[in-house]
């Protein structure tokens, strides 16, 4: 089910149903689901997905799924200026609008009778991976500032090179490193000055979980006591987001306030995504999001959204 969400997009919704499942295609992924299907009572609780940069819902059916077989409702939103369809504002511009669209996206699902009869209206979940997961930080009470996203890449711009630029170029140890750094230094230095912090809590939302976040940007103290339930999913060989300046850096603030869900040792960036989309061999997204040599996704990625919907059940929906 879509649902428009007031800004041009749309909320896209998956939910237990008593319709049987058929086939569907969505661009380049073959799905298998009950389209626009009659809903049924799960166990009462949502969880909203925030997708990550240029992301869309598609690359997060497979968690989705498992999500609606323990019962719960999964919501999509889609974040604008920073999605499939429209990239064209990513990064501290998005991550400042996000807070506001899951919010939104809340009020959309609860809006629509078909599907709020069976949702507790105060107790939902958010996941969030990458820039989603920023989303999952700063809405678990996480305080962040455009100003701290320059001081880190001013410091670490070679070392978390895709972090400060996201996925236009690659540093190839070439001549024209160089030049790709100054660019980059010049180009942050000039936009991102503002020290004011950015938030985005909201009560409704009882449970984060958030996978390999970028989240250098953070002050650190306002994550110590997480607003909400938190759990992080850690990619040992993510080289998007290196995990040592960002959820390495949450955890240590957090815990024991916060879990580890996952740790995948032989996990990168792109463990997020299931089904995975076609990456262009050589391109940047291809670098930064295919799994590294020995990652057994047909293994591991079950393994990670089965640990990821007992998470939620155990946070939102005890007892159960």
């Amino acid at each position: 089910m879509q649902l428009p969400q007031g800004d041009g997009g749309v909320v896209t919704v998956f939910y237990p149903s008593s319709t049987p499942e058929g086939a569907a295609r969505q661009g380049v992924f073959s799905f298998s689901w009950a389209e626009n299907g009659q809903v049924r009572k799960g166990n009462g609780h949502l969880i909203v997905i925030s997708h990550g940069s240029g992301g869309s819902p598609w690359v997060h059916v497979d968690l989705a799924r498992a999500l609606v077989q323990h019962g719960f409702t999964v919501a999509l939103p889609q974040h604008a200026g920073d999605n499939y369809l429209d990239p064209s504002t990513p990064g501290p511009d998005s991550w400042a609008r996000r807070p506001g669209e899951v919010s939104r996206a809340i009020d959309v699902v609860m809006g629509t009778p078909s599907l709020a009869t069976y949702l507790d209206r105060e107790s939902v979940g958010l996941f969030g991976g990458s820039a989603g997961g920023h989303t999952a930080l700063t809405m678990a009470g996480g305080q962040w500032s455009r100003r701290r996203f320059r001081e880190h890449c001013e410091q670490h711009i070679r070392e978390d090179f895709s972090s400060c630029v996201g996925f236009f170029t690659l540093l190839r140890g070439n001549w024209l490193d160089g030049p790709k750094l100054w660019t980059a230094r010049a180009v942050i230095a000039a936009r991102f000055s503002d020290d004011t912090p950015q938030g985005g809590f909201d009560p409704r939302i009882k449970s984060s979980i958030a996978m390999v976040p970028f989240s250098a940007d953070f002050d650190l103290e306002t994550l110590r006591t997480p607003k909400t339930a938190l759990g992080l999913v850690i990619a040992e060989k993510d080289i998007n987001q290196v995990p040592r300046f960002h959820v390495e850096a949450v955890l240590k603030a957090c815990a024991p306030r916060c879990e580890v869900v996952m740790r995948l040792a032989d996990g990168g960036h792109g463990a997020m995504l299931s089904p995975m989309p076609p990456l262009p061999p050589g391109s940047v997204a291809d670098h930064l999001l295919s799994d590294p040599p020995g990652f057994d996704r047909v293994q591991r990625i079950p393994d990670l959204n089965a640990r990821i919907s007992e998470f939620f059940m155990r946070t939102l929906a005890p007892g159960m």
